[in-house]
């Protein structure tokens, strides 16, 4: 039995946090070491994405009720921060083909009280951003992309084009450092403020970061198959849910907790041994094994039959994501897993078992 996911870190990287939570460090220094390996002089080390997001509105001066363009698949908790903020989040529809916000429809919300869009490159691909850009420019409105799943290296961060780009390097993402964020922001002036704002927060606890190194060692141990199938098995027999066990190792800011929690939980520095890793991961970023798992899914993909005849393709978001299946596709599962899944997922689909979702 075969994780869905495996995470992108190794137990050499885990060791090294470890040792690294009981070293005395120069703060200043990673952070800059960190934006230097990014090729960044307008940047920021945050604790998350969410924690940028955060600081990058409130150094807007935005006005209670003014408008955040967001395209219809994006986290839910970029949202929430949206409405703490006291500012409106106007979805927008993607197109399925592209993943991109449809132009038409950002013209359909605009009102005078739009100020941002947010857009979200999903599933480890990048949309091109120049419709958006174009839009957001003429209308003289400020342009993020929220870079959380595309991450392709560090020589490549950030969109000429966006006012700020945002990359996440939380647990399930590529190069994971179990937490941190890199953000390339145009603007000086609010770069400042939102560092200013920052160094208010107060540390993240080395004690937490451990913690989270102890749960993730114990996830790698278990996510080979023999193992996971034992982890499958034995909650199966104590009516456990493995998914809700797993989500809790690898969720950083828990769902429907109260806002002056979240707020609070976020609203914190990275702590050092959390900014060494993330410079030991972007210094040793793995490019052959991005390459590998692009070509796994793509090997893969070419593995479905089209869609039946007279199945349309989903044109709204919401119908995109109502059928979106996470399977185990990384370049560690062997040759003849993948062709006994593409063959399980073409069966399903022959008997109609995939809703109005069409595979191709």
């Amino acid at each position: 039995m075969y994780a869905r996911h495996r995470l992108d870190l190794s137990v050499g990287d885990i060791l090294f946090g470890f040792v690294s939570c009981g070293r005395h460090w120069r703060r200043e220094w990673l952070e800059g070491e960190v934006l230097r390996l990014c090729s960044l002089e307008e940047g920021l080390v945050c604790f998350s994405v969410r924690s940028g997001w955060d600081l990058w509105l409130g150094a807007q001066g935005l006005r209670a009720g003014d408008e955040v363009l967001v395209s219809a698949v994006t986290h839910p908790d970029m949202v929430r921060i949206i409405r703490g903020h006291g500012l409106r989040a106007v979805p927008v529809d993607i197109d399925p083909e592209t993943l991109a916000p449809r132009p038409w429809m950002l013209e359909v919300a605009l009102t005078p009280r739009t100020r941002v869009v947010l857009v979200a490159h999903l599933f480890g691909g990048r949309m091109d951003l120049g419709p958006v850009a174009r839009f957001a420019r003429e209308r003289g409105l400020l342009l993020v992309e929220d870079c959380a799943q595309a991450f392709q290296g560090p020589e490549r961060v950030g969109d000429s084009a966006a006012d700020v780009s945002m990359y996440s390097f939380g647990t399930l993402k590529t190069s994971t450092a179990l937490g941190g964020a890199v953000l390339r922001v145009r603007d000086r002036e609010v770069l400042g403020r939102m560092r200013g704002k920052q160094a208010s927060y107060p540390f993240q606890d080395r004690g937490g970061y451990l913690k989270k190194l102890l749960k993730v060692l114990g996830l790698l141990a278990v996510s080979r198959p023999r193992p996971y199938g034992l982890l499958a098995g034995a909650c199966t027999r104590l009516e456990s849910d493995l998914d809700a066990l797993v989500n809790g190792v690898v969720c950083g800011f828990p769902p429907r907790e109260p806002a002056a929690t979240f707020f609070r939980r976020l609203r914190h520095r990275p702590s050092a041994p959390l900014l060494a890793m993330l410079s030991r991961r972007l210094r040793t970023f793995d490019r052959e094994r991005l390459a590998r798992r692009a070509s796994s899914g793509e090997r893969f993909a070419s593995g479905l039959r089209e869609a039946p005849a007279g199945r349309s393709l989903p044109t709204e978001a919401s119908l995109m994501m109502s059928g979106v299946v996470f399977l185990p596709v990384y370049p560690e599962l062997p040759s003849q897993a993948f062709d006994v899944m593409a063959e399980l997922v073409n069966d399903c689909a022959a008997r109609g078992a995939i809703g109005s979702v069409a595979l191709s």
